[in-house]
């Protein structure tokens, strides 16, 4: 959770221990990545997703020792503190998008994958930051803010705006609906059909 009053604790408590972690941004969207890799089953991707979010090489030998729960616990503690916003009971999939809550169901507008060369560009011209210099020292946290205090104008929020507009109805709207068509199915997300309206 983003908060002006304290500074990140990047430490977690796991059975007794604590662990030092690296949530830069970079290393984050490293970890959603490995999560979503197909090319592996969960029992291999768990010791190297506990293994990647720890800084101290230390810890990290230890993680080769642990028993695959052990590890999956410890990935799971992550996760719950530091990739879900509790105050909007915000739950997230393995690549940090958020998903929908129980409450409500909007749908995901984004993805970091995809999306990586909209939300760079967007970076440089709202905050001259770059993002490929700073994915070790971008905070995660940080990082998350920012993108969501991206303004209008900017690629990212135009590509946003183009995958929510409603598509226009009535008489003598038919070249604006054919024109937003087009550039939803240019900006679609993979695996997203863009719905034909009659």
């Amino acid at each position: 959770m983003f908060s002006l009053n304290y500074k990140t604790d990047d430490t977690i408590t796991v059975g007794g221990e604590q662990f030092s972690l690296d949530l830069s941004f970079g290393t984050v969207l490293r970890f959603f990545e490995l999560m979503e890799d197909s090319g592996l089953e969960d029992w291999q991707k768990i010791p190297i997703a506990a293994g990647l979010l720890l800084t101290n090489d230390e810890d990290a030998s230890k993680v080769d020792d642990w028993e695959l729960i052990k590890a999956y616990e410890f990935v799971q503690a992550i996760s719950d503190k530091f990739f879900r916003d509790g105050d909007k009971e915000e739950r997230v999939d393995r690549l940090g998008n958020v998903l929908p809550s129980s409450k409500s169901t909007p749908e995901q507008n984004y993805c970091f994958k995809h999306d990586a060369e909209y939300i760079y560009a967007s970076f440089m011209q709202a905050y001259r930051i770059d993002l490929i210099e700073e994915r070790k020292t971008l905070h995660w946290v940080k990082f998350k803010a920012l993108l969501n205090g991206l303004p209008d104008g900017t690629k990212f929020r135009e590509v946003l705006g183009i995958r929510t507009r409603e598509l226009p109805t009535g008489k003598g709207t038919e070249k604006e609906r054919k024109n937003l068509k087009e550039l939803k199915k240019h900006y679609a997300l993979p695996g997203k059909e863009v719905e034909e309206y009659e």
